[in-house]
């Protein structure tokens, strides 16, 4: 008989609680006064919110007492199931509890006692053998005597925060079999090798995430021990502990998240009985698979997130026995067909489950995959797969999970390929070149609970067979080219959907209501109508792209909306004001309502959300900035632009909005000055100001805007992931190199700088040059004087440099030479003089850029004077600029005064000549006639 390495005793100590209540519902016996009282006085310790412990009231049968278990033929209060029951938020544990002298099940995990430490009197409840305080928010030390529970057979303080020094106590517990430390400090307590494994009775040992190291020294362990399940998962190992030989018994390791390295070395082959081996998240490479040949009772083997990498068929070939093979987030390549050859060589019959997502794997599947009869589990995702799907995978009738999402699959699936997938729940395809085209009265052999389908072609009619779906809680059929009107039957299936994505589709039709419980994504379609009615526990609403028309305020106002995180309603036919009703949105962290017809003033009440982002953009909305938005506080992208927003750029923008990324107030009516709170923001990276009634000078102080200073850029992907199911990016439209661009998971990194079409004046700072990382800078159309700053010519970075229509005078800076990567350049309509810096990059832009200025040099055709001094190429170097005759315009005169006298005086005075002209203008005029007579004309 095989033993199964999971945690068992819990659930077999379980046993003799239901058949005690069972025993209890027959008997009329009520419980022993004295324990209902010490019950109530733990009772009264408690923090119960939610009223969980309601039936505990003086007078009742506390055998009745929900949680409370009593001995059928005494009485007395034999067991305590509180785990989970309520959040006993700063409350205390009562020792009362000692006057249960035959309590022998207590379990309070799960609830929160307000990190007070484990109460000693624990350790004095001597008919204890099953104690559970795990994830109960305790801290500290642990009682020492708790190691005089000698009859504990089950002990979990996993999940705490708990500092233990010594874990000499558990000596004392002889019958232990279960033991969980997980979370627990173990860092200063070097002996918890020889005291745990020196426990006669241990059959599982939890130690995951406790802080433990390699020892200096090797450890010296019995090799009789009965341990057969350890799990050491989440610690700092640098190699397989060698002391782990000596357990020959063990049936389960878990070493995962340990930064082991290399190969497993060879005295790991001694624990020959072993069935499951988790190395997952280390640093091993490929040589760990010619270390488990030994091993021919593994059946559970993950070695995902590591450093295998090259061709591994040959190695998996040694694996005999195994049922479940996770080789996920690797690096290893080779031809997918060639690893199911091995594997049908090894574990044809046994192979239950195969995971090998994110590698690079590539070849095209073949038949052969439809040999693995008892495959459930087939991830094949995120490779390089290319070809058709074989038709041979309809015969894999034990499979439930089916995932060949992100690969290069093209072709047509049929009917056939799903002939005998009866147990599917899980399928996920997403991101191939297939097409699916199933009769339209096809019932699906299976019931889906989660598909995904995204960018197959499934059009153009809504696919009919989701009818048949009645399980189905997950779908995503995003860009298949459906273009059809939403089907009523789909909106009134009886599922509720945890997930829908249908967007980018052509579907049309209006909506009325959305059974949806977190995440709904209808953008880029053709709705039509008011805004859908969504249920309370949504969290996520992304109706973008699409024309949905009316008032917000049905949706906006509704109080049982306070889980909305994300609520996207951009780029639709909205009207009317944004309603005064934010105050129950506490959670929301994405606001777009941007390109609508939204009139009136942001409302006061928005101002007490907590949003990451605000976009507003291309509304007509007015008046001036709430003074509220101030305790916005965790704002990273506030985008106002293309309104009428009027007064002026407030400063407690730069004072209280700190965590500000894109500030972009463009297209308003703002004047007054440009606040110097604004050289506050630390982490600004692109600011617009653009096309405002903004005065005054540009603030000196812009160069301690220290995120647009570091050349040092990281993609920052500012996002959320919510319920694994959705990950919004913050995207921004930006005005670079003279054109808007959308930039969104690149966002960060991007920076710029755009105060342009203002009434700015003054001088441009001279440390706006030590801003070098900015990539845009645009000043172009203020009322800028003096000299363009040589500092700008450090901003080596810069992509897009505009200071165009100004009053800027002197030269450009030969510091511009510099200037590597700029592509857009443009310092027009100023009053420059001198010659152009020469550079690969400022001879590379045409005429344009450079005209309403007095320079020379190229690409101008205006040469240059050893003093800078322009000269005419069209006289050939010989004029004079300094001469007051232009000798172009003398030239011109003269030619045509001698070629007009040159023709007309003979004509005047010599008459032969004269009647000979006239005859021949004759001649010519008369043939002229006759050939527009032969045409008609």
């Amino acid at each position: 008989m095989t033993t199964l390495p999971i945690s068992f005793f819990p659930s077999l100590l379980l046993i003799p609680a239901i058949c005690f209540t069972i025993c209890h519902a027959n008997s009329n016996l009520l419980c022993i006064p004295s324990e209902r009282e010490a019950l109530l006085k733990f009772k009264n310790h408690l923090i119960d919110p939610s009223n969980s412990l309601s039936s505990w009231v003086e007078g009742g049968d506390c055998c009745k007492w929900i949680g409370v278990v009593c001995h059928n033929s005494t009485g007395h209060v034999h067991q305590l199931h509180l785990a989970a029951l309520s959040s006993y938020d700063q409350s205390a544990i009562n020792p009362s509890l000692l006057e249960l002298k035959h309590l022998s099940f207590l379990d309070l995990s799960n609830n929160n006692f307000g990190s007070i430490p484990i109460p000693k009197f624990l350790g004095m409840l001597e008919s204890l053998t099953y104690l559970n305080l795990s994830n109960a928010q305790f801290q500290g030390a642990i009682p020492h005597n708790l190691g005089n529970l000698s009859k504990l057979h089950y002990l979990d303080l996993g999940g705490n925060y708990l500092k233990p020094k010594s874990l000499q106590w558990v000596s004392g517990l002889s019958s232990l079999e279960y033991l969980d430390l997980s979370s627990a400090d173990l860092h200063k307590a070097n002996d918890w090798v020889q005291v745990t494994l020196k426990l006669p009775s241990l059959l599982e040992l939890h130690l995951s995430a406790c802080g433990l190291e390699d020892y200096p020294s090797p450890i010296s362990v019995n090799s009789t021990k009965s341990l057969v399940v350890l799990d050491l998962s989440s610690n700092h190992f640098s190699s397989v502990p060698k002391w782990i030989s000596s357990l020959h018994g063990l049936v389960s390791i878990d070493l995962s998240f340990c930064f082991l390295e290399g190969p497993i070395p060879d005295y790991f082959g001694n624990t020959s009985f072993l069935e499951v081996l988790d190395l997952s998240w280390n640093h091993l490479n490929s040589s760990i698979l010619n270390s488990l040949y030994s091993l021919n009772r593994l059946q559970f083997l993950s070695l995902s997130s590591n450093q295998l990498q090259g061709t591994i068929s040959s190695a998996i070939g040694n694996l005999s026995s195994v049922t479940h093979l996770d080789l996920s987030n690797n690096k290893i390549e080779g031809g997918i067909s060639e690893i199911l050859q091995s594997l049908s060589r090894c574990c044809l019959d046994s192979l239950e489950s195969l995971d090998m997502t994110n590698n690079q794997l590539s070849g095209h599947l073949t038949d052969q995959l439809g040999q693995f009869k008892n495959l459930s589990y087939l991830s094949l995702a995120q490779n390089k797969i290319s070809g058709p799907i074989p038709s041979s995978i309809g015969e894999l009738s034990s499979l439930e999970t089916l995932d060949f999402g992100h690969n290069l699959l093209e072709g047509v699936v049929f009917e056939a390929h799903f002939f005998n997938l009866t147990r599917l729940t899980t399928l996920k395809a997403s991101d191939n070149r297939l097409r699916f085209e199933p009769n339209s009265n096809w019932i699906p052999p299976f019931q889906c609970e989660r598909i995904e389908l995204g960018h197959w072609h499934l059009g153009p009619k809504f696919p009919q067979w989701l009818k048949f779906q009645k399980k189905l809680s997950y779908l995503d059929i995003f860009h298949v080219g459906i273009s059809d009107v939403m089907p009523t039957w789909f909106l009134n299936l009886p599922t509720q959907f945890e997930y829908l994505n249908l967007s980018s589709n052509q579907l049309t039709g209006e909506i009325s209501y959305l059974n949806v419980r977190d995440s709904v994504d209808l953008s880029s379609n053709r709705f039509t109508g008011s805004l859908p009615r969504v249920i309370s526990t949504l969290c996520i609403l992304h109706l973008s792209n699409n024309s949905f028309s009316g008032s917000l305020f049905e949706l906006i106002c509704n109080p049982s909306l306070t889980g909305m995180v994300a609520l996207y309603l951009d780029t639709n036919l909205l009207i009317g004001e944004i309603p005064d009703c934010w105050n129950h949105w506490e959670i929301l962290a994405y606001l777009n309502l941007a390109n609508n017809n939204l009139t009136g003033k942001i409302p006061p009440t928005l101002g007490y959300t907590y949003p990451f982002l605000i976009n507003l953009r291309n509304n007509s909305m007015f008046e001036e900035l709430p003074y509220t938005l101030r305790n916005s506080w965790s704002l990273v992208m506030l985008d106002l632009s293309e309104n009428h927003f009027s007064g002026s750029v407030p400063a407690w923008i730069g004072d209280k909005l700190s965590n500000l990324v894109v500030l972009s107030l463009r297209s308003n009516n703002f004047d007054g000055h440009i606040p110097h709170k604004i050289c506050d923001l630390q982490f600004l990276q692109n600011l617009d100001l653009a096309n405002n009634n903004i005065s005054g000078v540009i603030p000196k102080c812009f160069n301690n805007l220290s995120a647009m200073a570091t050349k040092i850029k990281t993609n920052n992907e500012f996002s959320l992931s919510l319920s694994n199911f959705y990950k919004f990016y913050l995207k921004a439209l930006l005005v670079l190199k003279g054109r808007e661009d959308e930039y969104g998971s690149t966002l960060g990194l991007v920076t710029s700088m755009d105060l342009s079409a203002n009434s700015l004046t003054g001088e441009i700072p001279k440390k706006i040059g030590s801003l070098v990382g900015l990539l845009s800078l645009n000043f172009s159309g203020n009322l800028l004087t003096g000299n363009i700053p040589n500092s700008i010519g450090n901003m080596e970075l810069m992509e897009s440099l505009d200071l165009s229509m100004n009053r800027l005078n002197g030269e450009i800076p030969p510091s511009f030479s510099n200037l590597n990567f700029l592509n857009h350049f443009n310092v027009s309509y100023n009053n420059l003089t001198g010659q152009i810096p020469t550079s690969t990059q400022l001879q590379s832009f045409e005429n344009l850029s450079y005209v309403g200025n007095h320079l020379c040099g190229p690409p101008l055709s205006k040469n240059c004077t050893s003093k800078g001094i322009s000269t005419d190429v069209a006289n050939n170097g010989s004029s004079n600029e300094g001469s007051k005759v232009n000798w172009l315009y003398v030239s011109i005169v003269l030619g045509f005064v001698m070629g007009f006298w040159g023709v007309v005086a003979p004509l005047f005075f010599i008459r032969s000549w004269r009647i000979a002209y006239y005859r021949k203008l004759d001649h010519i005029c008369g043939k002229l006639h006759v050939f527009w007579a032969t045409m008609g004309m």
